[in-house]
């Protein structure tokens, strides 16, 4: 199949809509309800017929289609109209059909005009509702939309499909006291009767349907004037709209940023921002209209820690990217997700980075965006970063961490290769040929190409369409003085078959010796060598700004032990290193007991990034050693206070002023792990700040600590405790105060309490997008794991009927209900309750949720009484 113009030709058994028209403008007139929850709704589609065409296909979903009739003819004299069509609608498919009673020439224009009705569901999806408080308490609630993927299909009929860009005028009918936001500025606003009014937005660029959105409720607004259009943040009115200021004036400061850097003037006349109560993902990049959940656009310093501080930044420039990367220039189709969210994601590192140099963040994307990639695609049940994609129902699915993530780490080891002056030339000249249209990945690569003079494609292609990347063994041969290294496929359940190991990638081996980092090389081959440097020292993969592991032998990795404590590695160097072990000793290539010397060896380490990746590492031990004895994991806990307890006290949990970005978080870091480790100066400091907040001193707890301070209590506490955080959960003003009490309450480990924090899941308290975060915290013990399956299998079908398929949401509970297990026999109960149903979203989440117990289950098999035995051998079991 095929289709006009640039688009090349359709991968058989991709679910698309016929080419035999296609659509160049839409006029939406809509009108919301607010109280019943319905709108009705009239669309004008402007058409060009490619084809001789006895029918229309459009896309719609959970609409009732009332009216519908075709225009044909681009002049009125000429027009000839064909009413009352009759429709046909394929639920399956998400189609409606319009029959023709004749039929309309090849190159005709058209206009189809469709009278329809919807519901504001409470799906998060298509044109939806969310509530907040109304000044007098009430409940209240806002008409808003989410199109990605494919829900553009359920807020009107369309050509839901990103190739298929036109341009878009929308009218919304409204109470006169609401606030009507669209993509594009208002055009005329006028009172139409009965208290309401009828406001028309100017017509948009040519843009994907998904990227369509409108919003009808009561608004409060921040602006700044510091960008050449103006810049605004909207929130409810039950929010304090002045928590919206950091991000109002880091829009507008990022908006000029991304023009100067893109060579490209941001194409419409106003931004806007808005943060929704009831929001099922992080934010939306619609074209001119950012929608956020309340915490990823809200920020207050006085009450939200450093990390938060740097999450809304991310988003925000996320977000933001997103206006050129991916609205401006488009994916063709889906499997290009990552053209978008790769992208972005790795210029709101880049941005991140210029303009708060003192955050540091590259050394963070290290224990962040690689290591989320590096963990996915280490399972066979991982993806290719471009992922085929046929069916509307995988299309959510692929939002992960191969899109986002490995995209990122692919554009990173790309920039890095090609130096970042040139791949931003590059990126200038993919912006200025694409502006406006569709691309696959093969554009960016010649733009790439163009910008730089070398082959791109040959180098990249490799990275994005084949699943997984390598592990890099390295051997030395002391004769003659070479380092010898051969790549193979890497697996974290070490059971690699050749035929899935016929992959080569090219591998950037980035050198560093005490000469610095030689760049130039780079594996091609399955094999390859290289001199030992005279002095001995060498390091694979400087800065980590590659994808892979290397797996170095027992006497080089003490080596560079040694190395790193004479300052010859960098933060990102001793990281790294960090994660290539603890990866290599969890996947059977080393035993477990060579990286707990390693870590033992960085008791004095003094940088929080190389912490971070050492507790989370430790974490993982003792979560996947979770159902061992408890002698075991306690000795595990008395380990992490040997090496860490010296640096934490040190730190202390007290903060000043001069606390810097990485100063807090480190301070935060050290006392949580610690904390929730039995450490026992920091329980008692949780005491005594939990004590002084309960009898009513909010400021006793540093927002930095507020989450770990919960847990640990929790954690050491009972009922009255917990009353007392759950209350915070439904009384504290912010979101994020809000969120971090009950993302604790799983904490808690009496089997009463555990059945309080499930029931909140399914209970009206907790709103549906965020049903995973009672949730998560059940994960840390191993009564909190058994009763998170149990509670699963027995509430089921409300889960589904509360989280459908096609949302997002229902994949993450599954995931975390199932993959805090570490058993065989555990695994084969998850998979005889899924026999025979229907696994239709999240089909691919549970086979990664299976495969990761699975190879938790293999390592403790096998290094058992490794860890064991090096606990007794260091005295401490």
């Amino acid at each position: 199949m095929y289709r006009d113009g640039d688009v090349t030709a359709v991968p058989d058994g991709r679910e698309v809509l016929p080419d035999n028209v296609k659509p160049t403008h839409y006029e939406v007139l809509l009108n919301p309800d607010l109280e019943k929850f319905t709108y009705s709704g009239l669309v004008r589609i402007d058409l060009d017929v490619k084809e001789d065409s006895s029918s229309i296909t459009l896309n719609t979903l959970e609409l009732s289609i009332d009216n519908a009739s075709l225009t044909v003819g681009s002049k009125p004299a000429e027009e000839d109209k064909i009413s009352s069509l009759q429709s046909t609608q394929d639920e399956e498919a998400q189609t409606t059909t319009f029959a023709l009673t004749k039929t309309v020439p090849k190159g005709s224009k058209a206009r189809l005009t469709i009278e329809f009705k919807g519901t504001l569901n409470n799906q998060m999806a298509g044109f939806y509702r969310s509530s907040y408080t109304g000044e007098d308490g009430s409940k209240k609630y806002m008409a808003t939309t989410q199109m990605e993927a494919t829900d553009a299909r359920r807020a009107i009929p369309c050509f839901d499909e990103p190739a298929l860009k036109a341009t878009f005028q929308v009218t919304l009918t409204a109470d006169e006291h609401l606030t009507c936001l669209s993509n594009m500025d208002v055009k005329e606003q006028k009172p139409v009767g009965n208290g309401k009014k009828s406001v028309t937005f100017n017509t948009t660029p040519p843009m994907s349907t998904y990227l369509l959105a409108f919003i009808v409720s009561e608004l409060k607004c921040v602006e700044s004037n510091d960008f050449r259009v103006p810049v605004r943040v909207f929130a409810p009115p039950d929010q304090d709209i002045e928590r919206g200021r950091f991000s109002v004036d880091l829009a507008a400061k990022t908006l000029k940023f991304y023009e100067d850097k893109f060579d490209s003037k941001f194409p419409l006349p106003k931004m806007d921002m808005v943060a929704i109560p009831d929001f099922s993902a992080g934010a939306m990049e619609n074209w001119g209209l950012v929608t956020y959940r309340l915490v990823d656009l809200l920020f207050d310093e006085k009450t939200s820690g450093a990390g938060m501080k740097l999450r809304v930044a991310e988003v925000v420039q996320h977000e933001l990217a997103h206006q050129w990367f991916g609205n401006l220039v488009t994916m063709d189709f889906w499997e290009g997700l990552w053209l978008n969210e790769g992208f972005a994601t790795w210029m709101s590192w880049y941005s991140c980075n210029a303009f708060f140099p003192e955050w540091k963040v590259w050394q963070s994307y290290v224990t962040d965006s690689l290591a989320s990639a590096l963990s996915l695609d280490s399972l066979r049940s991982s993806h290719p970063v471009e992922v085929p994609v046929k069916k509307a129902d995988d299309i959510n699915q692929i939002f992960d961490a191969i899109s986002y993530e490995k995209g990122s780490c692919v554009l990173r080891m790309i920039s890095k290769y090609l130096g970042e002056e040139t791949f931003l030339k590059g990126i200038r000249i993919y912006l200025k040929r694409h502006a406006y249209g569709n691309t696959k990945t093969t554009d960016l690569w010649n733009a790439l190409s163009e910008a730089s003079g070398e082959d791109v494609a040959k180098v990249m292609e490799v990275w994005t369409k084949y699943v997984g990347y390598p592990v890099v063994s390295v051997s030395e041969d002391e004769k003659s003085n070479k380092v010898h290294v051969k790549q193979n496929r890497f697996l974290r359940t070490h059971d690699v078959t050749p035929e899935e190991d016929k992959t080569l990638y090219p591998v950037f081996l980035a050198l560093r010796t005490s000469e610095g980092v030689d760049e130039s090389k780079t594996l091609f081959d399955r094999e390859g060598s290289f001199d030992i440097p005279k002095d001995d020292f060498y390091k694979l993969n400087a800065d980590h700004s590659s994808t892979y592991r290397t797996f170095y032998t027992a006497s080089r990795l003490h080596k560079l032990g040694e190395a790193a404590k004479k300052g010859l590695l960098t933060v990102e160097d001793r990281a790294g290193m960090i994660a290539d072990a603890g990866a290599l000793s969890a996947s059977a290539y080393q035993p477990s007991s060579s990286t707990l010397t390693l870590l033992k060896g960085f008791s004095s380490e003094s940088d929080y990034v190389v912490w971070d990746q050492l507790t989370t590492w430790l974490a993982n031990l003792r979560a996947t050693w979770i159902f061992e004895e408890e002698a075991t994991r306690d000795a595990l806990g008395a380990f992490l206070r040997d090496i860490a307890s010296p640096k934490a006290h040190s730190l202390g949990w007290t903060f000043t002023e001069k606390d810097d970005s990485i100063t807090q978080q480190f301070k935060a870091l050290m006392f949580a792990s610690l904390g929730v480790s039995g450490d026992g100066k920091v329980v008692a400091a949780a005491k005594d700040m939990f004590e002084k907040f309960s009898n009513g001193d909010r400021g006793a707890i540093n927002p930095n600590l507020r989450g770990a301070v919960y847990s640990i209590i929790l954690k050491n506490g009972g009922g009255k405790e917990y009353d007392i955080i759950l209350d915070e959960f439904r009384t504290a003003k912010t979101s994020d105060e809000r969120n971090t009490a009950l993302r604790s309450l799983g904490r808690a480990k009496q089997p009463e309490l555990i059945q309080r924090t499930l029931a909140m899941a399914l209970g009206d308290e907790v709103r549906s997008q965020d049903i995973y975060m009672p949730l998560g915290a059940l994960r840390t013990h191993p009564d909190g794991i058994r009763a998170l399956w149990k509670f699963m299998k027995e509430n089921w079908d409300a889960l589904v009927e509360r989280l459908p398929p096609s949302m997002s949401l229902l994949s993450s509970v599954v995931s975390i209900c199932t993959s805090g297990f570490t058993h065989k026999d555990q695994k084969a109960d998850v998979e005889r309750f899924f026999e025979g149903k229907s696994t239709k979203g999240f089909d691919k989440t549970l086979a990664q949720s299976l495969e990761a117990v699975n190879a938790k289950s293999d390592w403790v098999a096998r290094d058992r009484k490794d860890v064991e035995s090096w606990l007794k051998e260091n005295k401490y079991l």
